[in-house]
């Protein structure tokens, strides 16, 4: 089902594309050129308007069976899971990440040597 959904949701697109494509172009974009007179606020429905209209409705459409087919398949279920990883234990902390000794401060003052030895 989601394979025939997703081929038809495929050929849509390219019909949508080449619709788009074979429109003659106005200039000025989002509609603002000529081709409906100056009277009407809406250019001339054309045959390839109404296909590209129908194309589009159809694709969202598609979109959305998608969407809700590859939900319904997915639920309750992580990536990390389908790939049957195992996450590494999180108990206790190893013990190469602990510090010899227990000690997470950095040593005081009075446990180093001095660098610099004494004029004694």
């Amino acid at each position: 089902m989601e394979n025939v959904v997703l081929i038809i949701h495929l050929i849509l697109a390219l019909g949508l594309i080449a619709v788009v494509l074979m429109q003659r172009s106005e200039g000025g974009g989002l509609g603002m050129g000529g081709g409906g007179g100056a009277t009407t606020g809406r250019p001339a429905g054309t045959a390839l308007g109404k296909v590209t209209w129908i194309f589009g409705i159809a694709f969202t459409i598609t979109s959305i069976t998608l969407t809700i087919i590859a939900a319904q398949n997915a639920s309750g279920t992580s990536v990390i899971d389908q790939l049957g990883i195992t996450p590494p234990a999180q108990n206790a902390p190893s013990d190469d990440l602990v510090p010899p000794g227990g000690d997470l401060l950095p040593p005081s003052a009075d446990d180093t040597a001095p660098l610099v030895p004494s004029a004694d």
